[in-house]
């Protein structure tokens, strides 16, 4: 009975830690943790640095010496490559290629902040859905480490761009995308109703797109 005791003791610690360790780990960078990397310039230079995509400031992020900075000059940078991943400058950020063949389908990874409240009367608090200034997080470089200051929760979201005809468009919905197959109309419903096609299910966009490429 000890022993039943203690494992059910043991289970229950593990559990706690386990929650524990996933609350330290949200965080409003891409990855969990800064990676070894390059930067290929359009002169063909390659630069090998730690990097890591700061999805609230939108700036691919090096670190230099403990030092955390924002890569700059963007427009001379041809790709970014990071845990097996690519990004490419579009519009002076970074977005990633996610699907590429005839169409193109990237991926803009952005996020927004959900506050601790602020004090209300009776002992509560009010709270913004999102922080729309970040002077705060600014100061003292706050913005650049890896984890927010207590209280504050990080929001992640994907808005896509899909490259067609040469064109990059950008979508926020399926409906939106439905737009750029117009003279696949009845092919794309057929498929999006079919497969249960969701707009936040990046796997689900992928095998959509691959079909339409190949009818």
């Amino acid at each position: 009975m000890k022993h039943m005791i203690f494992l059910i003791v043991c289970v229950f610690f593990s559990n706690m830690l386990s929650a524990q360790v996933k609350v330290l780990n949200l965080t409003h960078y891409l990855f969990p943790e800064f990676s070894k990397g390059s930067v290929l310039m359009k002169n063909g230079i390659n630069n090998e640095a730690l990097l890591n995509y700061n999805s609230l400031t939108e700036e691919m992020i090096f670190e230099n010496k403990g030092t955390k900075l924002a890569v700059s000059q963007v427009e001379l940078i041809d790709t970014i490559f990071v845990n097996g991943r690519k990004f490419i400058p579009v519009n002076n950020k970074f977005i990633e290629i996610i699907y590429h063949s005839k169409y193109t389908l990237f991926a803009e990874h952005k996020c927004s902040i959900k506050d601790p409240g602020k004090p209300s009367a009776y002992g509560g608090t009010s709270q913004t859905s999102a922080i729309t200034t970040y002077s705060s997080y600014f100061s003292g470089g706050q913005v650049y480490e890896l984890k927010l200051p207590d209280g504050y929760e990080p929001k992640p979201f994907v808005d896509y761009w899909l490259r067609k005809d040469g064109k990059m468009n950008k979508f926020l919905s399926i409906r939106q995308l439905s737009k750029l197959f117009s003279e696949e109309e009845d092919l794309f419903k057929e498929y999006v109703k079919k497969h249960d096609v969701k707009y936040d299910n990046q796997a689900s966009l992928v095998e959509m797109i691959r079909f339409l490429e190949a009818n």
